[in-house]
């Protein structure tokens, strides 16, 4: 089997998180009430990461500034980051009002973690690119790294579900039954919904 991390969902309350997508400058200049988070990463495993606050995925680190800069409410927060084959980053942070803190990430390779032996490749085409996905159950990355000409997974072959999710967004799944030394691709658009359609993986029940 792939050997990849396993997803561990935050019990943290969700409804406290609260990302805004405007005019960053004028917000973070103006409010006085929210404060800034701001991820680092020195290597691309860390940059891109999937990134979790209370339990609710915002996206991978490379993308959460400009228009995705993350705003919090003060108080006390849960930050996991994840990412196939490493050991989840976990970090309390403490959000005061207006003021702006950087979470440095540094991911571990898992111990013991390895490919499999024999293999499929499968790429993942999906829009939004910020997506996402999940190979059965467990978070592989974000959409934009596992398309395209050069990206794919490698998996053992057989049945493997597939999911896909975004807050704001329905999720999609399907199913590939793939042979040894197969290409196959997974292609989607996802379709507009609602954070109250999210599953889990992404977003905690209340």
């Amino acid at each position: 089997m792939y050997s990849i991390l396993r997803s561990k969902l935050a019990t943290v309350p969700f409804a406290i998180l609260c990302m805004f997508f405007v005019a960053p400058q004028a917000f973070s200049q103006n409010n006085k009430v929210m404060g800034e988070v701001r991820f680092e990463g020195a290597t691309k495993v860390e940059r891109d990461s999937g990134v979790w606050v209370d339990g609710g995925y915002v996206g991978y680190l490379k993308e959460l500034k400009g228009d995705k800069k993350v705003f919090l409410l003060p108080g006390e927060h849960q930050i996991a980051v994840r990412q196939s084959g490493y050991g989840d980053f976990l970090q309390k942070i403490v959000v005061e009002p207006g003021q702006t803190q950087t979470v440095r990430v540094v991911m571990h390779l898992m111990a013991g973690a390895r490919g499999p032996d024999v293999t499929a490749k499968l790429k993942v085409t999906v829009q939004p690119g910020r997506a996402a996905v999940f190979l059965d159950d467990n978070y592989v990355g974000h959409a934009s790294e596992l398309g395209g000409a050069i990206h794919f997974l490698l998996i053992s072959p057989g049945k493997h579900r597939i999911k896909v999710e975004l807050p704001g967004y329905r999720s999609f799944e399907t199913e590939v039954n793939l042979l040894a030394g197969q290409k196959s691709e997974v292609k989607t658009e996802l379709v507009k919904g609602s954070i109250e359609q999210a599953s889990p993986a992404i977003k905690p029940p209340e």
